[in-house]
Formats: structure tokens, C-alpha cells, sequence
């Protein structure tokens, strides 16, 4: 490196890699979200995210993101709707031996249909706990957590508003009559 930060005209680059997964954004009826806490063998230990992963070779996104809920949670679920897709460049990433690393999420909301809760054992999570929102403050979350746990808590909001104006609405004819 020169005293910049920039690679010398000598220095191999390593060629970037893109890397596609799949992610359960799961909340309950109290207004939780479920996360997983990544393991020792993670480059962000202790952190945070959505109960999820890689996506194997061939495999389908939507059959992803169902096994690693399973893997990690205990939990069985069916995909609802994808929620949105986290897009992001780690630059000299760890996870990619000193590469660039494009990290695609893909973010489904799941609703859970069986299972028992528990934490995964000898795999990339060794948690997974529900937390409600102001709990969030004392952990530490990864970016595609941050971006899930929005997506959630901003669909939270929609509900609650289209159920206070369906009830508006269904008590508005009554008033009118008056």
C-alpha cells in the first residue's frame, strides 16, 4: 500500500466477488422481529441479523431462505412477499479475502406456520431470540439487519394505519345518517 491507502502500481488486487442470499424477515403479532446471532466462525461475531444465508448452487432463492430459517430458528415458515432487496459493496472485505465483496439480500416476509424456537448449533448463528424495537438499541446489528428491521417496523405502520382507516371508514356511513 503507499502511504495514501491506494494499492501500489505492484500490489495484486484480488478480483471482487458477488455474493447472493436469502433472508427471513419474520415479526409476531406483539411487534418482534426475529434475529439470529452470528457465531465464532463469522468475521462479525456477536452481531445481529436476519435469520438467513447463502444461496446454494442451483438452489432457489424462495427454498433458501425457507431452509435457513429452519437451520437457524427451529422454525418453520412460507414466504409472504419478498420485502425488498439489500444491495452493498464491502470493500476489501474480510468475508472475501481481502476482495471486494458485493453482498445481495435477498429479503422475504415469512410468516411462521411451525417449529420450535431454538439456537443453532456448530453453524454460522448460535442465537436466535425475538426483540422488540427498543431493544434493538443495546445490540449490535449487521447492515442487512438494519435494513430488514425497517422494512418490518415501516410494515407494522402501514397495518395499523390501513386497519384504523378501515375502522373509520366502517363507522363513517353511521355518522353520516345522523
Amino acid at each position: 500500500m503507499t502511504k495514501t491507502g491506494s494499492p501500489s502500481a505492484f500490489e495484486v488486487v484480488p478480483p471482487g466477488r458477488t455474493r447472493v442470499g436469502g433472508y427471513a424477515l419474520c415479526t409476531d403479532d406483539v411487534g418482534r422481529v426475529l434475529l439470529t446471532r452470528l457465531s465464532a466462525i463469522e468475521v462479525d461475531v456477536g452481531a445481529w441479523t436476519l435469520p438467513g444465508g447463502g444461496i446454494d448452487f442451483g438452489e432457489h432463492p424462495d427454498d433458501a431462505v425457507i431452509r435457513e430459517l429452519a437451520e437457524e430458528t427451529g422454525l418453520v415458515g412460507e414466504i409472504d412477499e419478498i420485502a425488498g432487496v439489500f444491495s452493498h459493496v464491502y470493500r476489501r472485505s474480510r468475508a472475501a479475502q481481502g476482495a471486494d465483496l458485493h453482498f445481495l439480500g435477498i429479503v422475504y416476509h415469512v410468516r411462521l406456520v411451525g417449529g420450535e424456537l431454538r439456537d443453532e448449533t456448530d453453524g454460522t448463528t448460535d442465537a436466535a431470540r425475538w426483540f422488540r424495537r427498543e431493544e434493538l438499541d443495546e445490540v449490535r446489528l449487521v447492515e442487512i439487519a438494519h435494513f430488514g428491521v425497517e422494512l418490518a417496523f415501516a410494515r407494522a405502520t402501514e397495518r395499523a394505519a390501513k386497519h384504523t382507516t378501515a375502522r373509520a371508514g366502517a363507522r363513517a356511513p353511521a355518522r353520516a345518517r345522523a
